[in-house]
């Protein structure tokens, strides 16, 4: 960079020399003699510019003053010099009278010094800016992410100001997030406490009950039994969440995708939960498309998704309601839906329905529902898929969840 610099300047330097030499062909028409020692005037005094520029540059003279207001006043003292060796070399040789001669460099000096005292004040525009940039550079340094500078004008001060103010936005929302994160693992490690606590407490005084005797009549202990089998069915499935939600954050979620049938893999499912929705007396039915399948999927991770949607439906769907599971094919994915005539969801709680643990107070309750972890993993392996998934639902009509497959 400070080679291109040093023949940029080189160039302008020689630009310079050329188009003052022609200028002054042009309207002076000079003779030859004449244009040969204006050439070597404008030559000499060039040269030594360009050598006091350049060492001025290469031994940083204008980088050891504590301001950058007196920097540039320093490169505007080192133009003025210049300027008045160079007007002053040539008027000297060329010329005639003293007078003029003398009155030139009243001038020069009355130009230069006018020159620096607006440099000076002029100067003020970017060093009150620079200084801003500073000062918000250091309440940022200070933990204050909320600092902004203005942005004036569209120089390389605008554009660092601009930069400067996408960092702190940047720096916020990354702040904010570890905030979240930390209040959610904060919440995780409670709520997984209290998912564990519980079956673990009733196995525990289950295996207490059966040391100590307190209950010797085959029928209760067959009870008692099946109980702690329930129990640890729960632990297991929460353990089991808990896992594909580690594996879905540390993004090691390994999908075996193949082309399969996303129809026979919705018969399954519903077959699956018959029994449960006849018990709970709910309708159950579904339809998928001649044009569905095949679709090229992991079949395992989404009959996962379609039993957490059709489980949470039959949980929150009353007796005599209906639960409708659809599969039809759209212009460059699958779309599944699971619609149901449930007790839906409150507005508040749809935008952190698919949030891991989040419960609300109908829609996902302790009482209802599992750890809430089941929409989560959901999303994540819909997402892992290249899809998509979102809800649609009002309080007392029901929820439909809809999610798609690129195809």
């Amino acid at each position: 960079m400070r080679s291109s610099t040093i023949l940029r300047f080189a160039a302008g330097v020689l630009l310079i020399f050329v188009v003052s030499l022609a200028i002054f062909n042009m309207m002076m028409e000079p003779p030859m003699v004449e244009l040969g020692l204006m050439a070597l005037f404008l030559g000499i005094t060039a040269l030594v510019s360009a050598l006091a520029g350049y060492i001025a540059y290469r031994f940083g003279w204008m980088t050891l003053s504590p301001t950058l207001r007196w920097s540039l006043l320093g490169g505007y003292a080192l133009s003025s010099l210049l300027t008045f060796f160079n007007v002053w070399f040539s008027a000297q040789m060329m010329f005639a009278s003293q007078h003029d001669l003398l009155l030139a460099i009243v001038l020069l000096v009355f130009a230069g010094g006018m020159a620096m005292a607006l440099g000076y004040f002029l100067s003020s525009t970017i060093t009150d800016r620079v200084n801003q940039l500073k000062g918000a550079a250091e309440k940022l340094a200070e933990g204050d992410l909320k600092t902004r500078v203005p942005v004036h004008g569209r120089d390389e001060v605008s554009a660092l100001a601009r930069s400067f103010n996408q960092m702190a936005e940047q720096l916020e929302a990354m702040d904010r997030k570890q905030r979240e994160m930390e209040k959610m693992r904060a919440e995780l490690i409670a709520w997984v406490g209290h998912d564990l606590q519980t079956p673990l407490a009733s196995i525990r005084a289950i295996l207490e009950a059966l040391e100590d005797g307190v209950v010797d009549d085959p029928e209760t202990v067959k009870r008692y039994l099946n109980t702690a089998q329930r129990d640890v069915r729960s632990l297991s499935e929460l353990i089991d969440d808990l896992f594909q939600m580690a594996q879905l954050n540390a993004g090691g979620f390994q999908l075996e995708r193949a082309d399969s049938s996303l129809a026979d893999l919705i018969s399954d499912t519903l077959e699956s939960f018959a029994e449960l929705a006849s018990r709970q007396k709910v309708k159950l039915a579904g339809s998928v498309k001649s044009n569905v399948d095949p679709l090229n999927m992991d079949t395992r991770r989404i009959g996962r998704v379609l039993n957490n949607l059709i489980g949470n439906a039959i949980r929150h769907t009353p007796t005599h309601g209906e639960i409708q599971v659809e599969a039809r094919r759209t212009a460059n994915s699958v779309e599944v839906s699971v619609s149901d005539t449930g007790e839906g969801i409150r507005a508040e709680d749809l935008p952190h329905i698919f949030d891991g643990f989040y419960r609300g107070e109908k829609s996902r309750s302790r009482a209802t529902g599992g750890a809430g972890l089941g929409l989560a993993i959901s999303r994540g392996i819909v997402q892992a898929h290249g899809g998509d998934i979102r809800v649609e639902s009002e309080v007392s009509h029901g929820s439909r969840f809809i999610f798609h497959i690129p195809s």
